[in-house]
């Protein structure tokens, strides 16, 4: 489910909330520049669905999200358990770092969770299956897809150089809970 907790950035035990009321996530978000939609697919996407044909299930979404923020592109990623990639990606992505562009991820299938570290709070965004997730370029944040991670995101960006991760060398992220998912 999709759901955000918001810890004190100095001590990981003060949860200052903690909710999976949709609308009171986009509100806490949005008040950082960070958002979160929900999305359907125009046509239905199966687990084996070829990268082309999640696009193409989600290109109303995606022109969209291009005519209104300037993107350019979008692509596909997925991860599954015993991937052996996953580790060392993992590692990089659980460092605090920023970007030149947002980052801009869509669920189309499993779940993970971003940490956006705003001022004296760290708020951990689960997303899932239909949640758009979008964090404002420069914002500090890291990703956790969890130790078995399974998830397919359509990644929606104006520039691949964007990516670049720039590690801030903060340490914070090792403090706070690594995702798990539920089931």
């Amino acid at each position: 489910m999709t759901r955000l907790i918001v810890y004190s950035a100095a001590n990981k035990s003060e949860v200052r909330l903690d909710t999976s009321d949709f609308a009171a996530i986009g509100g806490e978000l949005e008040a950082i520049g960070a958002r979160i939609e929900r999305w359907e697919a125009t046509s239905s996407v199966g687990s084996a669905a070829i990268p082309e044909e999640i696009l193409s299930a989600y290109t109303g979404e995606i022109d969209r999200l291009k005519r209104e923020r300037g993107y350019t592109a979008a692509d596909v990623v997925s991860v599954r358990p015993g991937a052996p990639n996953w580790p060392a990606l993992r590692q990089k992505f659980l460092a605090e770092h920023t970007h030149d562009d947002d980052e801009v991820r869509y669920f189309v299938e499993g779940s993970g969770a971003f940490y956006i570290h705003a001022g004296d709070r760290v708020l951990q965004v689960i997303g899932e299956a239909g949640d758009l997730l979008s964090v404002p370029k420069g914002a500090t944040h890291w990703f956790d897809g969890g130790e078995n991670a399974d998830f397919t995101c359509i990644r929606v960006f104006t520039s691949p150089d964007g990516w670049a991760a720039k590690y801030t060398g903060d340490r914070i992220a090792e403090q706070f809970p690594h995702y798990v998912k539920v089931v």
